[in-house]
Protein backbone atom coordinates (compact mmCIF):
# COMPACT_ATOMS: atom_id res chain seq x y z
CA UNK A 1 0.00 0.00 0.00
CA UNK A 2 1.44 3.08 -1.07
CA UNK A 3 1.23 6.14 1.54
CA UNK A 4 0.92 9.96 0.90
CA UNK A 5 0.85 12.89 3.00
CA UNK A 6 -0.84 15.97 3.54
CA UNK A 7 -0.23 18.79 1.83
CA UNK A 8 -1.27 22.53 2.66
CA UNK A 9 -1.86 25.54 1.09
CA UNK A 10 1.79 27.39 1.66
CA UNK A 11 3.08 23.91 0.28
CA UNK A 12 0.73 24.01 -2.17
CA UNK A 13 1.37 27.38 -3.87
CA UNK A 14 5.52 26.73 -4.53
CA UNK A 15 4.88 23.36 -6.01
CA UNK A 16 5.82 22.32 -9.33
CA UNK A 17 3.23 20.52 -12.16
CA UNK A 18 5.62 17.48 -11.51
CA UNK A 19 5.24 17.91 -7.71
CA UNK A 20 1.30 18.05 -8.15
CA UNK A 21 1.00 14.92 -9.49
CA UNK A 22 3.32 13.23 -7.45
CA UNK A 23 1.37 14.25 -4.39
CA UNK A 24 -2.60 14.65 -5.72
CA UNK A 25 -2.43 12.40 -8.94
CA UNK A 26 -3.34 8.52 -8.03
CA UNK A 27 -2.45 5.66 -10.78
CA UNK A 28 -4.30 2.59 -9.40
CA UNK A 29 -5.88 0.20 -12.55
CA UNK A 30 -3.38 -2.47 -13.14
CA UNK A 31 -4.34 -6.35 -14.40
CA UNK A 32 -4.36 -8.66 -12.32
CA UNK A 33 -3.32 -6.83 -9.57
CA UNK A 34 -5.01 -4.88 -6.16
CA UNK A 35 -3.20 -1.16 -5.98
CA UNK A 36 -3.85 0.61 -2.88
CA UNK A 37 -3.58 4.11 -1.72
CA UNK A 38 -3.59 5.36 1.95
CA UNK A 39 -4.08 9.09 2.48
CA UNK A 40 -3.56 11.02 5.56
CA UNK A 41 -5.95 13.24 4.88
CA UNK A 42 -9.48 11.85 6.45
CA UNK A 43 -7.24 8.71 6.44
CA UNK A 44 -9.02 7.62 3.13
CA UNK A 45 -7.60 4.72 1.16
CA UNK A 46 -8.06 4.79 -2.96
CA UNK A 47 -7.56 1.53 -4.72
CA UNK A 48 -8.35 -0.64 -7.66
CA UNK A 49 -8.68 -4.27 -8.60
CA UNK A 50 -8.45 -5.98 -11.90
CA UNK A 51 -8.70 -9.82 -11.59
CA UNK A 52 -7.64 -11.76 -14.73
CA UNK A 53 -6.80 -14.74 -12.67
CA UNK A 54 -8.27 -16.21 -9.66
CA UNK A 55 -10.03 -14.15 -7.15
CA UNK A 56 -7.78 -11.07 -5.44
CA UNK A 57 -8.26 -11.11 -1.33
CA UNK A 58 -8.76 -7.45 0.15
CA UNK A 59 -6.40 -7.76 3.10
CA UNK A 60 -5.47 -5.05 6.29
CA UNK A 61 -2.10 -5.14 5.45
CA UNK A 62 0.41 -3.55 8.24
CA UNK A 63 -0.42 0.18 7.69
CA UNK A 64 -3.79 -0.76 9.03
CA UNK A 65 -2.63 -2.03 12.23
CA UNK A 66 -5.79 -4.02 12.08
CA UNK A 67 -6.59 -8.28 12.32
CA UNK A 68 -8.79 -7.66 8.64
CA UNK A 69 -9.42 -4.37 6.17
CA UNK A 70 -12.76 -3.50 7.32
CA UNK A 71 -12.53 -3.94 11.05
CA UNK A 72 -12.59 -0.17 11.72
CA UNK A 73 -13.71 0.70 7.72
CA UNK A 74 -16.16 0.58 5.07
CA UNK A 75 -15.72 0.49 1.45
CA UNK A 76 -16.85 1.78 -1.58
CA UNK A 77 -17.09 -0.14 -4.72
CA UNK A 78 -17.62 0.82 -8.42
CA UNK A 79 -17.29 -1.52 -11.31
CA UNK A 80 -16.29 0.84 -14.50
CA UNK A 81 -15.58 -2.55 -16.19
CA UNK A 82 -16.92 -6.38 -17.09
CA UNK A 83 -18.68 -8.50 -15.04
CA UNK A 84 -17.56 -9.56 -11.61
CA UNK A 85 -18.17 -11.15 -8.33
CA UNK A 86 -17.15 -9.23 -5.07
CA UNK A 87 -17.68 -12.17 -2.02
CA UNK A 88 -17.97 -10.86 1.26
CA UNK A 89 -18.12 -13.28 4.57
CA UNK A 90 -19.18 -15.80 1.86
CA UNK A 91 -21.77 -13.86 -0.03
CA UNK A 92 -21.56 -13.38 -3.63
CA UNK A 93 -22.63 -9.98 -4.39
CA UNK A 94 -22.85 -10.06 -8.97
CA UNK A 95 -21.61 -6.66 -10.68
CA UNK A 96 -22.49 -5.68 -13.84
CA UNK A 97 -21.05 -2.52 -15.20
CA UNK A 98 -21.69 0.53 -13.46
CA UNK A 99 -23.07 -1.43 -10.96
CA UNK A 100 -21.63 -0.53 -6.89
CA UNK A 101 -21.55 -2.34 -3.84
CA UNK A 102 -20.72 -1.15 0.34
CA UNK A 103 -19.08 -2.95 2.64
CA UNK A 104 -19.96 -2.23 5.81
CA UNK A 105 -17.57 -2.20 8.94
CA UNK A 106 -17.17 -5.44 10.85
CA UNK A 107 -17.06 -7.46 7.37
CA UNK A 108 -14.20 -9.98 7.26
CA UNK A 109 -13.51 -11.95 4.28
CA UNK A 110 -13.28 -9.88 0.84
CA UNK A 111 -12.44 -10.53 -2.29
CA UNK A 112 -12.71 -9.90 -5.74
CA UNK A 113 -13.09 -11.85 -9.29
CA UNK A 114 -14.12 -11.58 -12.71
CA UNK A 115 -16.39 -13.87 -14.81
CA UNK A 116 -13.93 -14.03 -17.94
CA UNK A 117 -10.44 -13.29 -16.82
CA UNK A 118 -10.06 -12.06 -20.64
CA UNK A 119 -12.50 -9.30 -20.30
CA UNK A 120 -12.09 -8.41 -16.28
CA UNK A 121 -14.04 -6.31 -14.35
CA UNK A 122 -12.78 -2.87 -13.38
CA UNK A 123 -13.42 -2.59 -9.56
CA UNK A 124 -12.88 1.10 -8.26
CA UNK A 125 -12.61 0.91 -4.10
CA UNK A 126 -13.07 4.31 -1.75
CA UNK A 127 -12.80 3.35 2.28
CA UNK A 128 -12.93 5.57 4.89
CA UNK A 129 -12.66 5.00 8.55
CA UNK A 130 -16.09 4.03 10.48
CA UNK A 131 -17.49 4.15 14.08
CA UNK A 132 -20.85 2.17 13.09
CA UNK A 133 -21.64 -1.23 11.26
CA UNK A 134 -24.55 -0.57 8.15
CA UNK A 135 -25.31 -3.90 6.09
CA UNK A 136 -23.53 -4.74 3.22
CA UNK A 137 -25.30 -3.65 0.32
CA UNK A 138 -25.43 -3.57 -3.75
CA UNK A 139 -26.63 -0.60 -5.84
CA UNK A 140 -27.89 -1.01 -9.52
CA UNK A 141 -27.33 1.86 -11.47
CA UNK A 142 -30.69 1.52 -12.17
CA UNK A 143 -31.92 1.95 -8.82
CA UNK A 144 -29.57 5.07 -8.21
CA UNK A 145 -31.06 8.26 -7.55
CA UNK A 146 -30.57 9.88 -10.99
CA UNK A 147 -30.15 13.78 -10.66
CA UNK A 148 -30.21 15.54 -14.19
CA UNK A 149 -28.50 18.96 -14.23
CA UNK A 150 -26.56 20.97 -16.69
CA UNK A 151 -27.34 22.34 -20.11
CA UNK A 152 -26.27 22.16 -23.67
CA UNK A 153 -25.40 25.59 -23.81
CA UNK A 154 -23.25 25.77 -20.40
CA UNK A 155 -21.47 22.51 -21.74
CA UNK A 156 -22.54 20.83 -18.68
CA UNK A 157 -24.85 18.72 -19.26
CA UNK A 158 -24.69 15.55 -17.14
CA UNK A 159 -26.57 12.86 -15.11
CA UNK A 160 -25.11 12.04 -11.57
CA UNK A 161 -26.04 8.91 -9.97
CA UNK A 162 -26.05 8.49 -6.63
CA UNK A 163 -25.05 5.51 -4.77
CA UNK A 164 -24.62 5.44 -1.36
CA UNK A 165 -25.61 8.83 0.15
CA UNK A 166 -27.74 10.00 3.54
CA UNK A 167 -31.16 9.12 1.32
CA UNK A 168 -29.91 5.86 -0.50
CA UNK A 169 -27.62 3.24 1.21
CA UNK A 170 -26.59 3.95 4.25
CA UNK A 171 -22.85 4.38 5.46
CA UNK A 172 -20.93 5.83 8.39
CA UNK A 173 -19.44 8.83 6.41
CA UNK A 174 -18.49 7.81 2.91
CA UNK A 175 -20.57 9.37 0.33
CA UNK A 176 -20.05 7.81 -3.61
CA UNK A 177 -21.52 7.96 -6.81
CA UNK A 178 -20.80 9.00 -10.60
CA UNK A 179 -21.41 11.19 -12.95
CA UNK A 180 -21.96 10.78 -16.64
CA UNK A 181 -21.65 13.43 -19.03
CA UNK A 182 -23.74 13.70 -22.30
CA UNK A 183 -22.00 13.80 -25.58
CA UNK A 184 -20.66 17.20 -26.58
CA UNK A 185 -20.79 18.16 -22.94
CA UNK A 186 -17.24 18.34 -21.43
CA UNK A 187 -17.55 21.07 -17.82
CA UNK A 188 -18.33 19.08 -14.89
CA UNK A 189 -18.69 20.90 -11.20
CA UNK A 190 -18.42 24.15 -12.66
CA UNK A 191 -19.46 26.61 -11.08
CA UNK A 192 -16.96 25.09 -8.14
CA UNK A 193 -17.08 24.41 -4.62
CA UNK A 194 -15.00 23.58 -1.98
CA UNK A 195 -16.01 21.29 1.15
CA UNK A 196 -14.26 22.45 4.07
CA UNK A 197 -15.77 19.46 6.15
CA UNK A 198 -14.98 16.88 3.48
CA UNK A 199 -12.39 15.75 1.11
CA UNK A 200 -13.24 13.92 -2.02
CA UNK A 201 -11.32 12.17 -4.62
CA UNK A 202 -12.33 12.17 -8.43
CA UNK A 203 -11.46 8.76 -10.49
CA UNK A 204 -11.90 9.86 -14.44
CA UNK A 205 -13.28 7.20 -17.01
CA UNK A 206 -14.78 6.60 -20.29
CA UNK A 207 -11.96 8.00 -21.98
CA UNK A 208 -9.93 7.09 -25.29
CA UNK A 209 -6.15 6.61 -24.97
CA UNK A 210 -6.13 10.01 -26.79
CA UNK A 211 -8.33 12.48 -24.16
CA UNK A 212 -7.54 13.92 -21.51
CA UNK A 213 -9.35 16.02 -18.64
CA UNK A 214 -7.61 18.87 -17.22
CA UNK A 215 -8.87 18.78 -13.62
CA UNK A 216 -8.61 22.20 -11.67
CA UNK A 217 -7.80 22.17 -8.09
CA UNK A 218 -6.37 24.81 -5.05
CA UNK A 219 -8.22 27.75 -3.34
CA UNK A 220 -10.47 29.55 -5.85
CA UNK A 221 -8.00 32.62 -5.81
CA UNK A 222 -4.94 30.50 -7.08
CA UNK A 223 -6.08 27.99 -9.18
CA UNK A 224 -3.93 25.21 -10.75
CA UNK A 225 -4.48 22.29 -13.18
CA UNK A 226 -3.76 18.32 -13.32
CA UNK A 227 -4.44 16.53 -16.43
CA UNK A 228 -6.04 13.07 -16.46
CA UNK A 229 -6.13 10.28 -18.57
CA UNK A 230 -8.36 7.59 -18.41
CA UNK A 231 -9.33 6.16 -15.04
CA UNK A 232 -6.63 8.11 -13.03
CA UNK A 233 -7.91 9.59 -9.91
CA UNK A 234 -7.12 12.78 -7.89
CA UNK A 235 -7.09 13.58 -4.09
CA UNK A 236 -9.14 17.07 -3.38
CA UNK A 237 -8.34 18.19 0.39
CA UNK A 238 -10.88 20.49 1.85
CA UNK A 239 -9.16 23.79 0.83
CA UNK A 240 -9.57 22.89 -3.00
CA UNK A 241 -12.08 23.27 -5.38
CA UNK A 242 -12.67 20.01 -7.67
CA UNK A 243 -13.72 20.77 -11.04
CA UNK A 244 -12.69 19.77 -15.08
CA UNK A 245 -12.75 19.74 -18.47
CA UNK A 246 -12.28 17.01 -20.95
CA UNK A 247 -11.50 17.43 -24.39
CA UNK A 248 -14.48 15.03 -24.90
CA UNK A 249 -17.49 13.57 -22.75
CA UNK A 250 -16.40 11.60 -20.05
CA UNK A 251 -17.19 9.89 -16.64
CA UNK A 252 -16.20 10.50 -13.06
CA UNK A 253 -16.58 8.52 -9.85
CA UNK A 254 -16.59 11.15 -6.97
CA UNK A 255 -16.40 9.62 -3.33
CA UNK A 256 -16.12 11.95 -0.22
CA UNK A 257 -15.69 11.45 3.85
CA UNK A 258 -15.83 13.78 6.68
CA UNK A 259 -18.04 15.40 9.15
CA UNK A 260 -21.46 15.20 7.27
CA UNK A 261 -23.02 13.01 4.61
CA UNK A 262 -25.05 16.16 3.12
CA UNK A 263 -24.57 15.97 -0.79
CA UNK A 264 -25.45 20.19 -1.11
CA UNK A 265 -23.07 20.70 2.11
CA UNK A 266 -20.50 23.00 -0.69
CA UNK A 267 -19.18 26.37 -0.29
CA UNK A 268 -19.60 28.06 -3.94
CA UNK A 269 -17.21 30.16 -5.77
CA UNK A 270 -18.90 32.10 -8.68
CA UNK A 271 -17.09 31.67 -11.89
CA UNK A 272 -16.13 35.18 -11.90
CA UNK A 273 -14.03 35.07 -8.49
CA UNK A 274 -11.78 32.24 -10.23
CA UNK A 275 -8.03 33.18 -10.10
Amino acid sequence: MDVRYTVGTNEYKRMSTRELRDAFLMDLFEDGKLNLLYCEVERSIVGAVVPTGGEIVLEAGKELAADYFCQRREVGVLNIGAKGTVTVDGNVYALDNLDGLYVGRGSRDISFSSLDGSAPARFYLVSYPAHAEYPTALVRMADANALHLGSMEDSNKRTIYQYIHENGVKSCQLVMGFTQMEPGSVWNTMPCHTHERRTEVYMYFGLDEGSRVFHFMGPGNETRHITMANEQAVISPMWSIHSGCGTKSYSFCWAMGGENQRFDDMDHIAIKDLL
